[in-house]
């Protein structure tokens, strides 16, 4: 059997007496769509920190392709293959969003024209080659979220990590978010989200695992995690849950 492409093992993080994590235990594999929900303070975005390199656990490891990463520089593991978006965009505001993507590129890339021929195909891949020119700091924010995913992509993941893309968008654009998603995995690409909207998440995930106040407290298909008792009380609540039966 394959070994999974990554390994949280047993990862606890705490900020004092506060226990942000608590030997939470999962394994992704090369070509899931992973997701991890849970309520405000779930410990998720702390989690994904955990794994990328930005706070060292208290406990636990974390394994990426056979290499422990746990405490690494999140630069080094990014350089890896593994990369991640945050909640919060951050684009280069003054440059264009060619030259957002492309200071991804820069990670493997030593030349500009090699940078600027995978600035391109990712333009075409995520549906932003005709705004190309456009200073970054002038988009809508759901473009501004495609850029985040765009600048990820040129760093050339092998597991790329999205945290809460898309939160904020409307319908249409959440649609546009899920569509990129799947055809990042058709393309081979390992993902694990960190998402709130259950309808836009539950349909292209292959595993769901859900944390609640830092303990995972599920970890199953999506079929299975909508109907546990413990989920719903903790976090999707009787609403969604009559929904997802209905459709």
């Amino acid at each position: 059997m394959a070994q999974p492409m990554l390994k949280v093992d047993g990862v606890t993080m705490k900020f004092g007496n506060l226990v942000a994590n608590s030997r939470v235990t999962f394994n992704v594999s090369e070509g899931e769509i992973v997701s991890l929900i849970g309520p405000n303070g779930a410990g998720k975005t702390t989690l994904f920190n955990c794994i990328t390199g930005f706070y060292r656990p208290t406990e636990g490891r974390v394994i990426f392709k056979d290499k422990d990463i746990t405490g690494m520089k999140p630069y080094r593991i990014c350089k890896l293959g593994l990369t991640r978006t945050f909640q919060i965009v951050k684009p280069l505001k003054e440059m264009t969003v060619k030259e957002n993507i492309m200071t991804g590129a820069f990670l493997n890339a030593n030349k500009r024209k090699e940078a600027e021929q995978v600035a391109d195909e990712i333009l075409e891949l995520t549906h932003l080659y005709s705004k190309k020119d456009q200073l970054a700091g002038s988009l809508t924010i759901a473009d501004k979220k495609r850029v985040e995913i765009a600048r990820a992509l040129a760093t050339r993941p092998d597991m790329l990590m999205l945290d809460e893309a898309m939160a904020g968008l409307n319908q249409t654009e959440i649609k546009e978010a899920m569509e990129l998603c799947l055809a990042l995995k058709e393309k081979g690409l390992t993902l694990v989200i960190v998402e709130h909207i259950m309808e836009a998440i539950m349909p292209i995930s292959d595993r769901v695992v859900v944390l609640n106040a830092g303990e995972k407290i599920v970890e199953d298909v999506p079929e299975v995690v909508v109907n546990d008792e413990n989920v719903i009380k903790a976090y999707l609540g009787e609403r969604y849950h009559a929904k997802s039966k209905k459709s």
